[in-house]
């Protein structure tokens, strides 16, 4: 389990968009990871950050009438704010803007350039914007991008090559010969499959003329790298590479590359190759981890089905939001993300089993102790109960320890329930409110510091998961100042007899399931909601119709969104500001409990423009929004394909 250095990153993060849960996954993913090698004192680097170039962010920016580099400048700041928010404790944030990883980038450009590994030749095939990559004629899915099924685009020019297709064959036998590289193995096999296709070079560039955004080409100015080239640098320029030669061999390889399942090929096919051309040692594992679902489909900014993580820490907290992620995900497999789901666990693993625990603990100990953790009897762990439950804590431990080499921390955490279970029905068998009438205390002392001194051990194990609530049961059980350590969890003892028990209030309030969390109404909810039977009014659901002289007087126009804020003291009020042709205008409009400002930026809407003008909680409307609404949804009217602003809609 001990290792000599511990070195994990994340793939970095696209800022033309604000973090969702999946980015919040891998990165708390991460997290725990780093953290419970730093707990075995294995000396441990954290890399994540941000990837800043490409057509992507270019286009985002534009969206929202910025500069790439102002976009970005906007967006890293939602990632580093969410990373503070979820207590990731990373050792390096690398945005490839900054200048340290741009020189590195330049400097392997031009040394591959001048050995041949890079060329320039014409390319006539297929390109997919959001992908930002090549795609040829056979690799095309009923003319649309094999990989996200979006339009693609028919692109004849000129450019620079990387030679990865003279490294398939190595390739293919290294992922053979190391089948750790790649795991799970579901995903390997994935990888040597795609690799039973002839391997093409790969385009490292785009001409400035179409894209000026990104790193210039050392020996041709008129182009900048492409930017997956661009990116997977990152892992080693953040560490040194070309600039720091101790540092750099102190970490590299890494130990774990985690990744999303969408960009295996990049990370287990242009990454080898582009390190086996710079005689630089691969990493020792990437490990791609599944999807989180809602509906059954990828969460995803396009289809508008993502989870706000800032959201879910403000209603259920940070240390709950990252059980779940952990607990509820088997890694490489793809999750479901329910508040339904969310609630069911919390309510179950942490109020009623951890939560309970503990302040059962605290108050009897209160009641019977004077509030100071009793001592057991010396041969406590000869035998029955006490040595039935601490064997099942130890086993938990040795599951944990497990789960960390395998990346199953699901199981791991998995196992600290267990073993939080396994404690209560310990109180249950014995029944320490039933000891207390006795007039020897001892056995009732045992039976505490025994349920305390297990506590600790499971608080230890799920401390990387919840840093900040499992300080908080130490904390309680007289453990104060001091992080868990792996290597304590083995022994039996540690708490002291005579340290003050403390009260903080419930760890965690358990959340009463209502209509938005469930999804559904309750029971009870819906016999309320049930009027006494009345005869059915005449003429329901009747419109009235309109002769076209009428309709012809609305004036709809197309509208682009070019700013939103909430109007303070107004829940369900948004002002707009909204381009319409040439002309700016400012809507207040009833949407915010369906939209979050920031998500609107950039949308194209229907307004009707010819509205008299209306003061709305004092700021002037001038126009109204066009959307559709059944029961408790709204959505937006917008346009399927591309419009300028100010289109009179017929």
């Amino acid at each position: 389990m001990h290792k000599s250095k511990f070195y994990v990153t994340t793939p970095i993060y696209y800022v033309n968009d604000q973090p969702h849960v999946g980015h919040a996954y891998t990165t708390v993913l991460a997290d725990v990871l780093a953290r419970y090698h730093r707990l075995l004192g294995t000396p441990t680097f954290f890399l994540t950050g941000t990837d800043e170039h490409g057509q992507k962010v270019a286009k985002a920016a534009a969206a929202a009438g910025l500069t790439p580099q102002e976009q970005a400048d906007k967006t890293v700041v939602r990632f580093q704010q969410l990373w503070k928010k979820l207590g990731i404790t990373n050792d390096d944030f690398l945005r490839t803007t900054e200048a340290r990883h741009k020189t590195v980038v330049q400097q392997m450009l031009a040394d591959l350039y001048k050995r041949g590994e890079i060329y320039r030749a014409e390319y006539d095939g297929w390109y997919c914007v959001p992908c930002e990559r090549f795609f040829t004629e056979k690799d095309l899915i009923e003319g649309t991008c094999p990989d996200c099924r979006r339009p693609v685009e028919k692109i004849k020019e000129a450019n620079y090559f990387f030679r990865m297709g003279k490294y398939q064959q190595w390739l293919i036998e290294y992922i053979q010969d190391h089948p750790k590289f790649i795991q799970p193995d579901f995903r390997r096999n994935e990888t040597l499959g795609f690799l039973r296709q002839p391997l093409n070079d790969l385009c490292i560039s785009r001409p400035k003329s179409r894209l000026p955004w990104g790193i210039e080409l050392p020996f041709d100015a008129d182009y900048v790298c492409y930017v997956w080239f661009d990116a997977l640098v990152n892992y080693i320029s953040a560490i040194g590479y070309r600039a720091d030669d101790a540092t750099f061999k102190k970490w590299w390889p890494a130990s774990v590359q985690l990744i999303g399942k969408d960009i295996l090929t990049t990370h287990t096919v242009y990454w080898p190759t582009m390190l086996k051309a710079c005689a630089v040692p691969l990493p020792e594992m990437v490990f791609a981890h599944g999807w989180w679902l809602t509906g059954g489909s990828k969460m995803s900014k396009t289809t508008g089905n993502v989870v706000d993580p800032m959201d879910m820490i403000e209603r259920f907290g940070v240390d709950a939001f990252r059980y779940f992620l952990i607990a509820e995900m088997v890694m490489g497999q793809d999750a479901s993300f329910t508040e339904d789901s969310f609630v069911r666990r919390f309510n179950a693993d942490l109020a009623n089993d951890l939560g309970n625990l503990l302040s059962r603990l605290v108050n009897m100990t209160t009641r019977y102790f004077e509030g100071k953790l009793p001592a057991p009897a010396e041969d406590a762990l000869k035998g029955g109960e006490e040595k039935t439950v601490w064997d099942t804590v130890q086993a938990a431990v040795t599951t944990l320890e497990r789960s960390v080499v395998d990346l199953r921390l699901h199981e791991g955490a998995g196992a600290a329930i267990v073993a939080v279970k396994a404690i209560n029905r310990y109180l249950e068998l014995k029944q320490p409110w039933t000891m207390a009438k006795q007039p020897d205390k001892a056995p009732l002392a045992t039976t505490l510091f025994t349920a305390a001194e297990c506590l600790r051990v499971a608080a230890g194990l799920l401390y990387p998961v919840m840093p900040e609530k499992m300080m908080v049961v130490l904390s309680s059980l007289g453990q104060t100042d001091t992080t868990p350590k792996l290597d304590e969890l083995r022994a039996w003892g540690v708490l002291q007899p005579g340290a003050p028990l403390k009260d903080f209030g419930p760890l965690f309030p358990r959340v009463e399931k209502t209509e938005e969390a469930s999804g559904q109404k309750s029971e009870v909810s819906q016999k309320k909601a049930q009027p006494a039977a009345k005869p059915a009014p005449e003429k329901t659901n009747v419109v009235e119709l309109l002769d076209y002289d009428h309709f012809a007087k609305l004036d709809l126009r197309t509208a682009k969104i070019i700013n939103a804020a909430k109007i303070e003291g107004a829940d369900k009020l948004l002002k707009l500001e909204v381009f319409v042709g040439e002309e700016r205008r400012q809507i207040v409009a009833g949407i915010a409990l369906y939209y979050a400002p920031e998500k609107l930026i950039g949308k194209m809407v229907v307004i009707v423009a010819n509205l008299k003008p209306a003061k709305i909680r004092g700021v002037e409307s001038q126009g109204m929004l066009l959307a559709a609404s059944k029961g408790e949804k709204l959505v937006l009217v917008t346009l399927d394909g591309e419009l300028s602003s100010g289109a009179k809609v017929k």
